[in-house]
């Protein structure tokens, strides 16, 4: 009986660590990139979904969105800027949108 259970919960780590629509959740989540981004739904800022087709033939997307994560940005989606994020570095910033332009 322990034997399946860990074999069930082995398995459910390994689907969530593998499938794309996780990878990067917690990270965004734990750097306060939801509180403005949704997936699916624009919130404050655009949702992830429509970021990803904006830029989807952009060969420049991922160094740009870096930067802007990092550094903030405005006039891209509106009026609303976009904060700059202290809590996110180089690594992480392209972690991110490497996901964010998966989705």
């Amino acid at each position: 009986m322990k034997r399946s259970v860990f074999a069930l919960a082995l398995s459910a780590s390994a689907i969530f660590s593998a499938s794309p629509a996780f990878a990067d959740l917690a990270l965004a989540t734990s750097k306060n990139c939801m509180a403005c981004h949704a997936v699916e739904k624009k919130v404050v800022g655009p949702s992830y979904k429509e970021v990803a087709a904006k830029y989807k033939t952009d060969k420049a997307a991922a160094g740009k969105l870096a930067e802007k994560i990092i550094k903030g940005g405005s006039g891209a989606w509106g009026a609303v800027p976009m904060p700059a994020n202290a809590q996110v570095n180089d690594a992480e910033a392209k972690k991110l949108v490497a996901w964010i332009l998966t989705q």
